[in-house]
């Protein structure tokens, strides 16, 4: 099962609910919460591009005693900066042009393509052991992320509470208050582009409405800017998870598109 974090702010918890939360604070992406003793964790902190974007800045490991910190093009463990493919007690780090791995040996599979686009696959060991963005892997989407017991949380009020709270971080909360706009006239292009012969092998192994309404969501925020980034995260999301889904999306990118 996946946990993912795409484009313009989107996430998906292991339970498949899609949301969207814009913080630009370090946030408990998603961490063993079972017992005292955290078997693993991962956090994680956004800020905006030069393009105006938002991008994963850095990512903080830490498996079993091991701490992991990446940042585009580095990786440092325990305070060392070390060359990749790097093997350390249970944990390999591998770094190409575009992604970044980690596996771990406990269950536990990371994957960051160094800008906007994180995925994390977990053992089914960790079933109702984890918090965080990615929600607790109960297997049942909404109930204990976005309520619990009598309260339910609006998906910014949820972000906000796995904010990692540092004395010295200057960062602020995204207002909860805030409606999200209704995209529905972008319903018919997003529809056009996630429905294209390219994903023909993708239809039946994913939610396609999902990727429709984050597809729509993107549209809106962009403003009618054309602009790679607006058009093309969240098929490209829909193309990785196709994939890792065991389907063969084609290839869908042309010189005009993406």
């Amino acid at each position: 099962y996946v946990c993912s974090t795409w484009g313009n702010n989107h996430f998906k918890t292991f339970d498949g609910d899609v949301y969207q939360f814009p913080g630009r604070c370090e946030y408990n992406f998603v961490s063993d919460c079972h017992e005292a003793y955290k078997e693993f964790s991962v956090h994680i902190q956004r800020a905006l591009n030069s393009n105006g974007h938002p991008e994963i800045q850095y990512i903080l490991l830490k498996i079993k005693d091991i701490m992991v910190y990446l940042k585009r093009n580095l990786a440092v463990v325990d305070g060392r900066i070390v060359r990749t493919p790097y093997y350390t007690s249970g944990v390999l780090i591998e770094s190409g042009e575009i992604y970044t791995k980690v596996y771990a040996k406990l269950g536990m599979v990371l994957m960051w393509n160094q800008q906007d686009a994180l995925m994390v696959e977990l053992d089914n060991k960790f079933n109702n052991r984890t918090c965080g963005l990615c929600g607790d892997y109960n297997g049942i989407p909404i109930y204990n992320e976005f309520i619990k017991g009598d309260v339910s949380y609006n998906p910014i009020t949820y972000g906000n509470l796995q904010k990692i709270s540092k004395p010295k971080a200057k960062c602020e909360d995204p207002d909860e208050t805030q409606a999200l706009p209704s995209c529905n006239k972008h319903r018919d292009e997003c529809q056009r582009l996630l429905t294209s012969p390219a994903f023909a092998d993708c239809r039946l192994r994913l939610n396609l409405e999902m990727y429709i309404q984050a597809c729509m969501q993107d549209k809106c925020a962009c403003k009618g800017k054309e602009d790679s980034f607006c058009l093309c995260s969240t098929i490209s999301e829909y193309s990785r998870q196709c994939s890792h889904a065991g389907g063969r999306p084609r290839e869908w990118r042309t010189q005009n598109f993406c």
